[in-house]
């Protein structure tokens, strides 16, 4: 699971996002079919159903990008307080005017909250950036109190082998196209493809978070496998790493 080592630099990943901040959320609604609005709101409307989020919870957006899930635990649960956190300084100025008022500049290796500050965390396309995975869900696990929830959703490797090369190529041609067409630049959106060969499946990444101290951990596969979501609950009583 060791990324290259264009990922494990800050400083570029913050320059490329900068790059690709003010289209950020039109390539994501493209790469999703559409249907990427809709998985958050999934994602956010499940806890509340099974009244996993309190009504007055503290949840943390990492990696929120524009804050889209900020937006949606404020619409679907008025009462909490979503913070937003990108490593991107342009992402977070567009989180806040679209009316994420919680939203600053931090790393996910280094988050700077106390620990069990969060009911829940979501995670919306940014495990694949964090340069070390597992230090970042150690990170992630101490911000978070027992019992608390995470939410990932993100692209993964299709565990058949025959479909992850399609996945891929797909991958690298829509990236290469929308690169040139909205930035003169291919290589901009394969970031996507290439940070997708160094990670895992679904199902091999609902192992970790078990092996990390998560339990009643559940994944919903979307496009053969190519997009996953996860639920996890921090279990009380395991100490952080």
């Amino acid at each position: 699971m060791k990324p290259p080592e264009e990922r494990q630099n800050s400083r570029l990943m913050r320059a490329m996002f900068t790059t690709i901040a003010p289209r950020y959320d039109f390539v994501t609604r493209l790469f999703s079919y559409g249907m990427d609005r809709r998985w958050k709101r999934r994602g956010v409307e499940r806890l509340i159903e099974n009244a996993a989020l309190p009504p007055h919870a503290v949840v943390l957006d990492l990696a929120s990008g524009t804050g889209d899930f900020s937006r949606l635990v404020r619409e679907r649960l008025p009462g909490a307080t979503p913070v937003a956190v990108d490593l991107t300084e342009k992402m977070v100025r567009l989180a806040r005017q679209r009316g994420v008022s919680a939203a600053l500049c931090a790393d996910a290796l280094r988050l700077p909250f106390a620990d069990g500050a969060f009911h829940c965390v979501f995670i919306g396309y940014g495990l694949r950036n964090f340069p070390d995975l597992e230090a970042a869900l150690q990170e992630i696990g101490r911000v978070t109190r027992p019992g608390g929830l995470m939410v990932t959703l993100d692209f993964f490797l299709p565990a058949n082998r025959f479909l992850r090369q399609l996945y891929l190529a797909y991958l690298y041609m829509q990236g290469g196209l929308w690169g040139l067409l909205l930035h003169g630049r291919p290589r901009v959106y394969t970031y996507i493809p290439d940070s997708l060969r160094s990670f895992v499946s679904i199902d091999d990444f609902s192992a970790l978070l078990k092996r990390m101290g998560y339990g009643q951990v559940e994944a919903r596969a979307y496009i053969l496998g190519g997009i996953g979501m996860h639920w996890a609950m921090k279990e009380p009583g395991v100490a952080d790493s």
